[in-house]
């Protein structure tokens, strides 16, 4: 059959699955076609419904083993602006972060792959978090972090989850995913696990009952080709575990960095990706635009096309992407938030970190 848009769109209608190839295609047609693609698909999804939650970033350390191409965020050991906090500093954190808003919902925990910290160290981190805050949702650990701390102490990343669970670890965020083509997996982080045992990990998650996100780092040498094989890959786990909320496609920052001579995708390029996006993966529901990586005006213009969800307050916790030249200060009020969102005519809804609707 040739393909048209109105060939796909009746697809979508009918909850058929859309090729590589046809997502390939819509690529290519002209990015209006594609956004209104992209925005009907949410709203049979999602309905007019944006959602946001109410978080703090807390990021262990930034002393890492990795030597990723794309991080303006590593540090070694003693360098100048390298941290690695104390147990206690990261409650401290957390005890400021509720007073600051009492209706924090979520502790989100991710750093570097520190050399020396293992399974033991994290374990009481969520332990000390979780008896003092038991009604705060903890989502930690990327794949990463999750492989090299159960690596230092000797321990199968199963029997790791499953401690880190029993001390109170509720899901895992979606970092380090990167890109799975395993070509430009070694240009850019040649030290990362592979692709495959990104996959892996999640899959265990999964099945200990344990949901995750995944992410996309996107913009350096990838192809559009390359991010939906990467998307594939995906929708075949999903299609398995049905364990993924959200996924979040992470724009490459260029400043600080050794790909900083590639510049950054233009804005035509991100609609395209977060469009395609929400179009290809039919079986996970939730298309994230994170606010402090993009800005809060980019955010709000992806909203329609195709993402129904920005994140949340963050109270300027996270260096990740400031440090790659991002906003310098993320954080935002939830009826700020709220307010930005009615601007773009939807309705915003705070959720809780498994997109269950809290209450006014």
């Amino acid at each position: 059959m040739h393909v048209t848009i109105e060939n796909i769109r009746n697809k979508i209608h009918r909850n058929e699955r859309i090729s590589i190839e046809e997502a390939l295609w819509l690529t290519e047609q002209p990015i209006y076609q594609l956004g209104q693609l992209a925005f009907e698909t949410n709203e049979r999804i999602n309905g007019n419904t944006v959602y946001y939650n109410r978080n703090i970033h807390i990021e262990p350390t930034n002393i890492c083993i990795n030597h990723c191409l794309f991080c303006s965020y590593r540090r070694i050991e003693g360098q100048e602006g390298s941290w690695a906090f104390a147990i206690d500093d990261m409650l401290e954190k957390a005890h400021h972060a509720v007073l600051q808003d009492p209706k924090l919902t979520e502790f989100h925990i991710v750093g570097g792959v520190h050399p020396n910290r293992g399974l033991s160290f994290y374990a009481e981190l969520i332990h000390v978090l979780h008896n003092a805050f038991p009604h705060i949702h903890i989502k930690a650990f990327t794949a990463e972090e999750l492989v090299q701390m159960c690596k230092i102490e000797g321990v199968e990343v199963e029997a790791g989850i499953e401690l880190l669970q029993s001390k109170g670890l509720m899901s895992l965020p979606g970092g380090g995913a990167e890109i799975f083509d395993k070509t430009i997996r070694k240009k850019i982080c040649p030290d990362k696990i592979s692709g495959q045992k990104w996959l892996d990990v999640h899959r265990i998650a999964h099945q200990k009952g344990l949901p995750t996100n995944a992410t996309m780092l996107y913009g350096h040498y990838d192809s559009m080709e390359h991010r939906l094989l990467h998307m594939d890959l995906l929708r075949q786990l999903q299609d398995e575990t049905n364990g993924f909320n959200a996924f979040i496609p992470l724009k490459f920052k260029a400043k600080n960095n050794k790909l900083s001579h590639l510049g950054e995708a233009n804005l035509l390029e991100d609609l395209k990706t977060f469009a395609i996006a929400r179009i290809f993966l039919d079986n996970i529901r939730h298309l994230k635009a994170y606010w402090p990586m993009l800005g809060i005006d980019q955010t709000l213009l992806l909203l329609h096309f195709g993402a129904d969800d920005i994140d949340g307050t963050i109270a300027d916790s996270t260096k990740i992407y400031s440090m790659a030249g991002a906003d310098k200060k993320p954080s935002l009020s939830a009826p700020g938030l709220e307010k930005f969102i009615r601007e773009n005519q939807r309705e915003p809804s705070e959720r809780d970190s498994l997109y269950n609707p809290i209450p006014k």
